[in-house]
């Protein structure tokens, strides 16, 4: 199933089917938290804290506010009427921040009618988080009340005791760690049909796909619970609540040894926290992986996914436009004496891209360039050892696609002029190397997209879809495609693990990518052994 988005470029819209949307979007609460009520004194510093200065929020509240900003259940702030005016300031500025309505109470206030004339009671429990020197204060009937640091001593499965028995009250160490209870009573609330995926990407990316509403604490209406991981906390005691492990390897990338003859999982160093991660997973043999680290080094290597690509060749069908690779060739050395025989052997001619072979998760993986003369390539600046690619003629018009389980999006954007309007942007400068970062500077065209420059044949790249789906074994992907001028051939320039599908709109990119989380889950425990086989 084909779906595009066009990001105003022009006037045409390109779809040749209608992708199923859920009829309701916003995630169903289900009987589970249905809002969370955080009270000042765990959000300020108390007076045993290490805090000089201006007033600042306490050790991590910031954490806790951020992951239930786009939880999709409602978060507010509770504190007494006699706060200093710089603490109050704070917390207003927090409400401010955080979206979150304050609620001015006593210690013989109740919570609970004050809370009903803001939030809908639709079912479920609401929480109400004091510190341990406030946890006399009244909460209301029917509410959880979480304390913060309290020194009692509790058993170590105390989140599945508090849902299992009805407790009116649990203590926990850290605000860290209250995504976690969220988690449970919201798994408990929905039963067996609720699955919970964990997650782990960089902040700003996380945040990229939060604020879209991809991960929310509460249930999705296909059943899916998301639990930030945190490496602040233990590993193996979170992994036990989920049931997929969602990650970004790429952004836990140190470095990336090319010339290494061992195995190519072998060539890449992991940060500490993602080789914890890697070793807890292990110990969870019922854990999904989505999608399992090995498979995501192909997307690592650009020579390895040229050399994939070739495969596509099975794809075509005689009498039509063809989808391929690119003509490549790899480079150890700029200085290599008959360079321009092995560019002419591997079909290659000027002008030429070259990239690293590293593809991503290193600082200089997108420092490419585009050569004009088999001279410029001494003391090209291009990290070694490097693809040299054909550079396709394709009116400046480049497919975004992203593959998302079985569903598959497009986005059409402007992209490089063809080579003959290149040359003769920079024939001025002596026609030098072209320089450039693909994530910041890439060199595209002024003019906009013409009418007869969007002819791709989409059922011809949905069965590429396919095809790399099943290659590479992943979930969710992304590839660009241009279309040659003159053959109308399709050519796959670049392939990605996990990518951002920003151009497609929220209301269709993320029930996709939810059924998509779905779909592997669900898959990957029907292949798993079970206790009599």
């Amino acid at each position: 199933m084909l779906c595009c988005e066009q990001k105003a470029l022009h006037a045409h819209t390109f779809c040749t089917a209608k992708t199923h949307t859920h009829s309701e979007h916003r995630g169903r609460n289900m009987g589970g938290v249905r809002g969370i009520l955080l009270d000042s004194s765990v959000l300020l510093p108390s007076a045993g804290d290490d805090v000089s200065g201006d007033a600042v929020l306490r050790s991590g509240a910031d954490f806790l506010l951020r992951k239930l900003l786009y939880s999709k259940i409602p978060t507010g702030i509770s504190h007494e009427q006699d706060l200093s005016s710089p603490n109050e300031c704070l917390l207003q500025e927090t409400a401010k921040t955080y979206t979150c309505p304050i609620f001015y109470l006593s210690l013989q206030d109740d919570i609970s009618s004050e809370v009903s004339r803001v939030w809908e009671d639709n079912g479920g429990c609401f929480i109400h988080v004091v510190s341990s020197f406030r946890e006399d204060l009244y909460h209301g009937s029917g509410w959880l009340k979480v304390i913060v640091g309290s020194a009692e001593k509790r058993p170590s499965n105390d989140f599945e005791y508090v849902v299992a028995t009805g407790m009116s009250s649990i203590s926990i160490h850290k605000l860290e760690e209250l995504p976690l209870l969220i988690c449970n009573l919201n798994k408990k609330a929905m039963g067996k049909e609720a699955l919970t995926v964990g997650y782990v990407m960089k902040p700003s990316r996380e945040e990229d796909f939060a604020k879209r509403g991809a991960f929310p604490l509460c249930p999705t209406q296909n059943g899916l619970i998301f639990l930030p991981l945190n490496y602040g906390l233990p590993m193996s005691s979170q992994l036990k609540l989920v049931d997929a492990v969602l990650h970004k390897a790429t952004d836990e990338i140190l470095a990336i040894d090319m010339d290494s003859p061992s195995e190519f999982s072998d060539r890449v160093t992991f940060t500490t926290n993602l080789q914890e991660l890697q070793r807890n997973i292990k110990l969870q043999l019922d854990c999904c992986v989505i999608d399992p680290f090995n498979n995501i080094f192909p997307i690592l290597d650009r020579l390895k996914i040229q050399q994939i690509l070739i495969g596509l060749e099975t794809v075509n069908i005689q009498g039509r436009h063809k989808i391929r690779a690119p003509h490549f060739l790899k480079v150890d050395s700029f200085d290599e004496p008959n360079l321009d025989q092995r560019l002419a052997e591997a079909n290659l001619s000027l002008p030429n891209i070259v990239k690293p072979q590293v593809a991503c998760g290193v600082s200089d993986a997108h420092s490419m360039a585009i050569v004009f003369k088999v001279d410029h390539y001494k003391d090209l600046n291009v990290p070694l050892p490097a693809v040299v690619q054909e550079y396709v003629d394709h009116s400046a018009v480049l497919y975004k696609f992203y593959a998302l389980g079985g569903k598959i999006f497009y986005a059409i954007k402007k992209s490089i002029p063809n080579a003959d309007t290149l040359m003769n942007l920079f024939a001025e400068k002596g026609l030098k190397p072209l320089h450039f970062d693909s994530l910041k500077s890439l060199p595209v065209a002024k003019e906009g997209l013409s009418a007869n420059s969007c002819q791709v044949d989409l059922e011809l790249v949905n069965g590429a879809a396919d095809w790399l789906r099943r290659t590479l074994d992943l979930t969710i992907f992304g590839f660009d495609v241009v279309v040659q001028e003159g053959t109308g051939d399709h050519v796959i320039v670049d392939v990605n693990y996990l990518p951002s599908f920003k151009e497609v709109p929220d209301d269709v990119a993320i029930p996709a990518f939810w059924d998509a989380l779905k779909e592997k889950i669900v898959s990957g425990k029907s292949k798993q052994p079970t206790e009599t086989s």
